[in-house]
């Protein structure tokens, strides 16, 4: 079985990226493109970001999160701390987080490392998401084998007796991770794949040296 997409083409002609055009600040950058990708109106979730860890088998292994809040420290994402993301993580924090945004025809890809949050802050996100998203954080040992779905289904209704009423505490084995960047690279489409590529990488004093890499 094989399917050539070879003539799979698109020009890319929406916008450009100039060192005179943007911030000096690469966290300031993002919230600038994420504002227009926001505005836009042509991405379901612009907060959709691919989070990339190396797995305990030494594999690099790439999944779709949500970002939750960015601040002038970085990203964060909510998970189980004992999945296999997590588990990757307390190996190796080093993570990649990537953001794809085709109607804008515009990349980031972010490196940096990995931290838990602080315990409050977990335990006020946890208690503002739904009863239903609750509830699946605390029945669901994420990436764990289960014998099917009706297994998971079974276990949900009885926590729903069993909480009928009640508050759900945050589980410890879940909450938030802060990544901190050292590289930020935000990449443009352009005509003829001569794509726009900054690249801000973090030096020792803290400030932040930007580079054009070609594309």
């Amino acid at each position: 079985m094989q399917k050539d997409l070879g003539n799979y083409r698109k020009s890319y002609e929406k916008s450009e990226l100039t060192e005179g055009s943007i911030k000096e600040n690469p966290l300031e950058q993002f919230q600038k493109w994420f504002y227009e990708v926001e505005a836009s109106d042509g991405v379901d979730e612009p907060n959709a970001m691919t989070v990339s860890t190396i797995g305990m088998d030494g594999f690099p292994k790439s999944r779709v999160v949500l970002m939750k809040k960015y601040t002038h420290e970085g990203f964060i994402f909510y998970t189980n701390y004992n999945s296999e993301k997590g588990r990757a993580i307390a190996a190796d924090p080093s993570v990649c987080l990537s953001f794809f945004w085709p109607n804008m025809e515009r990349q980031v890809i972010i490196k940096g490392n990995a931290e838990k949050i602080a315990e409050n802050l977990s335990d006020g996100y946890f208690e503002s998401r739904p009863l239903g998203s609750q509830l699946g954080a605390v029945v669901s040992n994420q990436s764990d084998v289960i014998g099917s779905r009706e297994v998971l289904e079974k276990e949900l209704e009885a926590l729903e007796k069993q909480y009928e009423g009640k508050q759900i505490e945050r589980p410890e084995h879940w909450g938030g991770y802060l990544v901190r960047p050292i590289s930020i690279e935000f990449w443009q489409g352009r005509p003829n794949r001569l794509h726009d590529r900054i690249r801000y990488t973090l030096q020792e004093d803290h400030d932040w040296k930007i580079e054009r890499l070609a594309p």
